[in-house]
Formats: C-alpha cells, structure tokens, sequence
C-alpha cells in the first residue's frame, strides 16, 4: 500500500494532461474538440475535464484523484465550497416528502440546512443525539434516505459512532454522508468504517492557508455521478485557480496534520483543569467521555478544540481579546491559529431557539490550532486564562 505522503504527491499523475513536474492551470471556460464524436463524449462524460469548466476541468480532476485516494474512495468531486459540496450532495439524494436525519451537534450551516432550507421543499429532518446510535436507528422512517454525520463535530468535539450508524442505515436501505472536515483522511477514513459518501470543506484543513473557498465529496462513481449531474444545475463550480491552490496544499497535508495533531491535544492537556475554565472539549483527552471511541476510529484528534469558561459569554470574549498569536476569525485548518465565539458566529445563522438546542454553551471558544511551535501557543492560551482571574 502506498503510503500517505506519496499519496499526496503522485495520486493525480494519472490525470495529469501535461507533463510538467508543477501542473498548469487550466484558467479557460471551454475547451475544444477534433471531431463530433470527441465532443459529443466530453459533453456527457459524468466529471470529465476537457468540455467546459461547469462540467469539470483538468485542476478538478488532479484534486479528486488526490482526495479519492486519500478518503479510499471510487471517485471525487470538487466543489466551489464546503457548503457547495454538502448542498449539492443532498439535493441530488433526496426528494419532496423524503426524510433526512441529521445530528443535534453539528456545524451552523449543515443545522440550517436542516432546519430552515430542506422544509422550504418538502423534506422532513429529524436531529437526534449522535452519542447514541440506536438514536439513529429510532428515528428512520420508511421516508428516510440520508444520514447527515459529522465526527468530531463542530465545535463540541462529539464523535458519532461510524461504523455502527453506517451498518444500521445499510440495514434500512439509508445513504449515509458524513462530514470529515475536522479529522480530515489523515486521522480517519469514514468509508473505510461503512460509509458511503465523505464531504469536507476543503477551505480548511485539506487546503491550509486560509486562501481557497472549496469544497468536495467522495464516494462510489454511481453516486458521484449522481451529485455531479445535480452540480450541473446548481453551478457551484470551483474555479481553476482555486483547484491549483487547493491541490498544493494537499500536497502537504500529512506533514501539517502531524503538527496540528501535537498543538491540539498539547493545549487541551495544559487547559484541562485550569480555575477559569470548566469544561475542555477534545477527543484526545483521556477524560473525553468518548475517548475510547474515537481512539477506535481515529488515529488523530485534529488542531480544534472547544474551551468552555466558567464566567459565561463575556469571559469567553474577554479570552480571545488577551490572546496574542491566536487571531478573532472563522474558519480553521490553515496554518495559523484562530479562535472563535460560535455563538456570536453562529447568531447570523440559526435562531437563538436552534442554537440553544444545538447545546453549544455560551462560554465556548473553538480554538484551532496552527503550525506555530507549541510553547508559543501554551504560553498564549495559558496567559489569556489567568488574565481572567486577576
């Protein structure tokens, strides 16, 4: 088996049209064709690369080799964002008066897809407790059609049991996608473990820097070319440019991963038990109540972790005011360390109701961690804690 760092590196050769070491960017709408019959292939073949951009373009396909070897997966489609990608994957799956279920612990935008976009056609959701597998299981219908998951979720780090969710929706005839956005394939391959179709926004970790709005899907061809005929219509098409940016980061995504992976469980380690912080969020504590599940499924935690403050909401603001390498930003996956308040980010999307629902406490700061040396981030994250005491 190949290993990770020359998965990255050499996955897409096959798809290269060029032989250049450092592939061009393919910055055209259209392309042309010799004959009829040339152009009459590209123009339906489902994720080609040489009829016209909506379709696909060579960029694309040098990023879904990459990913679809990185996730084990058939096939992969790119997207113009993480929001693109789960949007156009749903709507390709589900019709008016079928059922979606989905995870009470969950990003905003996948919450308000549930909540707010899917009714407006028809689609019942039901969010269940992720923690508990059976609830899954309670909640299909002979409507159902898709299972949304998300491990570790976003931003309280709960973990859904893959393997069992995926076995049980196989049962009932039930497609399951799940987010991997937070663990990227470096630290957990979701279709190894049952499940059908992996989605991530790509602007994060699988990029890097903070540059690229992208998104992309993997999964088996037959359902690709399902969601691709649906990209189609939708038209979030993922420019050249930004597909040339998003594979140079992946070319280095194992290397990042292992830092971020030290920087994540070295300050969840340093914030556990701190007096101004009652409760850290992280599957690679000890004293996560899912540990041992993700340690079953995971082989890393990620650079995200959620820190809980005792003195509410304006102690979690005040936190992020006293840090000084981490900056005020959403977003995360990209070589520099951020921190956010979800429940200011998040007020823009779901209704108080919906986020009080949703069980994000309104004390919590998300911290992702960078690339940057871990003392240089100790010390910041630890100094902002105790500013809050004096």
């Amino acid at each position: 088996m190949t290993g990770i760092n020359t998965t990255v590196v050499h996955a897409d050769r096959d798809v290269q049209p060029s032989n250049a070491v450092a592939p061009p960017i393919y910055q055209t709408a259209t392309f042309g064709a010799d004959d009829a019959a040339a152009f009459a292939h590209a123009a339906s073949e489902p994720r080609g690369k040489d009829f016209y951009t909506r379709f696909g373009n060579p960029n694309h396909a040098q990023v879904a080799a990459v990913v679809a070897e990185l996730e084990g997966t058939e096939a992969a489609l790119v997207t113009a964002s993480g929001m693109a990608a789960l949007t156009t994957t749903v709507l390709a799956l589900v019709s008016a008066g079928d059922h979606v279920i989905g995870q009470k612990s969950t990003y905003g935008g996948t919450a308000s897809l549930l909540l707010t976009l899917l009714p407006r056609f028809g689609v019942t959701t039901t969010q269940v407790d992720q923690t508990d597998p059976g609830a899954f299981e309670r909640a299909v219908t002979d409507r159902s059609r898709l299972i949304l998951l998300e491990t570790p979720s976003n931003p309280l780090l709960q973990v859904t049991d893959l393997r069992a969710v995926a076995d049980l929706a196989r049962a009932h005839g039930v497609i399951t996608l799940a987010d991997n956005t937070f663990a990227t394939p470096v630290n957990q391959r979701p279709a190894d473990l049952g499940v059908d179709l992996v989605w991530h926004s790509a602007t994060k970790y699988l990029n890097g820097h903070s540059d690229v709005l992208a998104g992309v899907v993997a999964g088996p061809e037959r359902l690709l070319d399902k969601v691709w005929e649906t990209a189609l219509l939708t038209g979030a098409t993922l420019g050249p440019f930004d597909a040339w940016l998003l594979l140079r980061g992946l070319r280095t995504l194992p290397l990042r991963m292992q830092v971020h992976n030290a920087n994540g469980i070295a300050l969840a380690n340093a914030l556990d038990n701190h007096p101004a912080i009652t409760r850290v969020h992280y599957p690679g504590l000890a004293g996560h109540p899912q540990h041992a599940l993700a340690s079953s499924q995971m082989s890393g935690f990620g650079g995200v972790l959620g820190v809980e403050f005792a003195g509410g909401f304006h102690a979690a603001d005040d936190f992020i005011g006293h840090l000084r390498h981490f900056r005020r930003s959403a977003s995360l996956g990209g070589v520099e360390s951020l921190a956010v308040h979800p429940a200011s980010m998040w007020r823009g999307m779901l209704s108080e109701e919906n986020i009080a629902a949703s069980g994000v406490p309104l004390g919590l700061i998300r911290l992702a961690c960078g690339i940057e040396d871990a003392n240089d981030l100790l010390e910041d994250v630890l100094g902002a804690a105790s500013a809050l005491d004096s």
